[in-house]
């Protein structure tokens, strides 16, 4: 007899329905085809004893399940209970009452019939929904993930007899249905992070402001112990809420990674990423043999935050120039291509030199002669004008650390890079791919960006004197148009030019000695 029921692929951040077909016929023996990977074969043990475990004692005829489309490879152990549903159906064990082609169903089987959490269960569900499928049959942590898309029957499972029990009509389980509109609005809370816990710093504080309404890049340079990370840690709570389609594209990246954790739901909060500065290429951008998001997918609508720059290889900073530019990535293997969303804002720090002291006002630099230069030449000319604001951290003296005046609130600021980000929405309504001044392309920069004879003249003498790049030269309007925006200025003033031209430290001629 033969069986059907539906299962599911995830690639990149999007799934594709699985037919699980299972024939059993005369003969002995198991065979399951169509690409399946190590764990995929593996599958026959886990529902072997599985099904023995649940008082089922299946026949010794040969079986064969085939997962079609044959020539998509399959992967995870997740095929574990479809494949244990369609053995018992073709073998007419049960005899279900439900249609099991209107269900996609999925989990992984313990050897006593639990059901473990998968992953990827976002896009699977937005998958079953535009197929028009009834239903999603899954782990109970799971459930409330899959409950986010709406008009599908989320059916949460703790056991293999449960599913059995529902398909067979011997119990009855209500789909968890959640409103997902109000999980979104509820999670949306204060950060614990807060500038108003940030002593002195204005002159940073104003930088990251200005990252934030525009969606700059930023670099900060300053000795150890001057507030760098501490400072970065707090913007996400600066920029602008996340909004319900962000929400949702951030949520099914972590779902693909595995980053939800058990019974979550909705990403409300915009992510903020710290990797260590010994990851590797493919952990950074994303790879493997079956691809899967890197760091700066998963900062995707956040923050992407590399503390010590200059320790990183070389090679995995040298794979984001791209990224950086399109916010995406491609990766390609001989049978396909992947593409995973990269659209996060970059916040670098980094010492000034390798004993973290030049410059400072206070300790003496111990560095020999060049070394400044070299510890620099480590982040690339191309990396660093990709970088919009170059920022100086210097020390908090104890005047300021002490004090007890009340420092503005991330409310406040935030306030701010959202009137900013409004009116960047309004200038870019007709472009549906470009979101805030950092995403404008060159030539859309000249049309936006005017800045006047005078401002033309500043410019070229700043370009002259640094010897900035053309990138750079697009960089500096950007930011500047940026600034314009946060005064509510239609016009780009020589002021708001002049604030923009003195973000670009690390190009000053001569400026590492």
């Amino acid at each position: 007899m033969l069986s059907k029921t539906f299962g599911a692929a995830v690639y990149g951040v999007n799934a594709t329905l699985i037919t699980v077909e299972v024939s059993v016929m005369q003969g002995v023996g198991m065979s399951i085809v169509g690409l399946p990977d190590g764990a995929v074969k593996e599958s026959q043990q886990r529902i072997d004893a599985a099904l023995k475990h649940c008082n089922y004692q299946v026949s010794r005829q040969k079986t064969v399940i085939n997962l079609a489309p044959a020539d998509i490879r399959k992967e995870g152990s997740a095929y574990d209970l479809p494949m244990a549903i369609g053995i018992l159906t073709a073998g007419e064990h049960i005899k279900p009452v439900k249609n099991l082609e209107e269900y996609v169903i999925l989990g992984e089987l313990a050897l006593d019939g639990i059901l473990r959490p998968i992953k990827g269960v976002l896009p699977i569900a937005i998958e079953a929904r535009r197929s028009k499928l009834k239903g999603f049959i899954l782990p109970v942590e799971n459930a409330m993930e899959a409950s986010i898309v709406n008009n599908l029957d989320v059916i949460g499972v703790e056991t293999l007899n449960d599913a059995i029990d529902f398909l067979t009509g011997a119990k009855q389980i209500e789909p968890l249905v959640t409103d997902t509109r109000d999980i979104f609005y509820s999670a949306i809370g204060d950060y614990e992070a807060d500038f108003s816990h940030v002593q002195g710093q204005e002159n940073i504080k104003r930088a990251m402001e200005i990252a934030a309404a525009g969606g700059h890049n930023v670099i900060m340079i300053g000795p150890p112990g001057a507030g760098k990370t501490m400072l970065a840690k707090r913007i996400p709570s600066i920029l602008p809420p996340l909004t319900l389609h962000e929400a949702l594209e951030t949520t099914k990246i972590h779902s693909v990674a595995g980053k939800l954790g058990v019974k979550s739901s909705l990403i409300a909060r915009r992510p903020f990423r710290a990797p260590h500065h010994t990851i590797s290429d493919a952990a950074l951008v994303g790879g493997g043999g079956f691809p899967q998001p890197g760091e700066i997918s998963l900062a995707h609508n956040g923050v992407l935050f590399l503390d010590e720059l200059p320790e990183f290889k070389r090679t995995v900073l040298e794979v984001m120039r791209q990224p950086l530019e399109e916010r995406k990535v491609v990766i390609s293997r001989t049978k396909q291509a992947v593409e995973f969303p990269a659209n996060f804002m970059l916040i670098a720090s980094m010492n000034p030199c390798p004993c973290g002291y030049y410059n400072h006002p206070e300790k003496q630099c111990t560095c020999p002669p060049g070394a400044v230069g070299k510890y620099l030449n480590k982040i690339s000319g191309p990396l660093l004008d990709r970088i919009d604001l170059h920022v100086e951290v210097t020390p908090v003296n104890f005047d300021q650390i002490s004090s007890t005046r009340k420092n503005e609130s991330s409310t406040v600021i935030r306030e701010r890079v959202v009137k900013a980000r409004e009116i960047q929405t309004k200038r870019f309504e007709k472009f549906p791919d470009i979101h805030s001044n950092a995403m404008m392309p060159p030539e859309m920069v000249k049309e936006i960006c005017d800045i006047g004879e005078a401002g033309k003249a500043l410019l070229k003498k700043a370009m002259e004197r640094l010897g900035l790049s053309a990138r750079a030269y697009d960089r500096i309007l950007k930011v500047s148009r940026t600034i314009a925006d946060l005064s509510d200025s239609e016009e780009i003033r020589i002021e708001h030019l002049a604030e923009a031209i003195q973000f670009r430290s690390l190009d000053r001629e001569n400026w590492a000695g």
